[in-house]
């Protein structure tokens, strides 16, 4: 599904803010909080915000491992797409071993 990635990375490109609102930008290191720009790119991204992520972090074997083994929280449809775009199994990826399995109702 990616194999055309590179051709379609703009010159300078790089994650949008507006994904990471809530962070200080001059603090916040891309590298180290990885995990949490793969979050947000895969609940709130498109498709450059895919492909600066891939530019970023080294390919998409890198962030397809980030997906796997550092994520620790994904919505289900966010999942389910991670899960087909990146050909993981969903019972392999970290945040679907860290759901619970049963909802907890709210409190009112």
């Amino acid at each position: 599904m990616w194999s055309d990635w590179k051709e379609n990375v703009k010159p300078n490109v790089q994650i949008p803010r507006k994904l990471l609102w809530d962070m200080d930008m001059q603090q916040f290191d891309l590298h180290k909080g990885r995990a949490l720009v793969a979050e947000r790119v895969a609940e709130r991204g498109n498709l450059e915000d895919f492909y600066a992520m891939f530019s970023l972090y080294g390919g998409v074997k890198k962030v397809r491992d980030i997906y796997k083994n550092e994520v620790g929280s994904l919505s289900s449809r966010a999942l389910a797409f991670i899960s087909i775009a990146f050909n993981l199994k969903k019972e392999e990826m970290k945040c679907f071993i860290r759901q619970r399995s049963k909802a907890v109702p709210w409190n009112y």
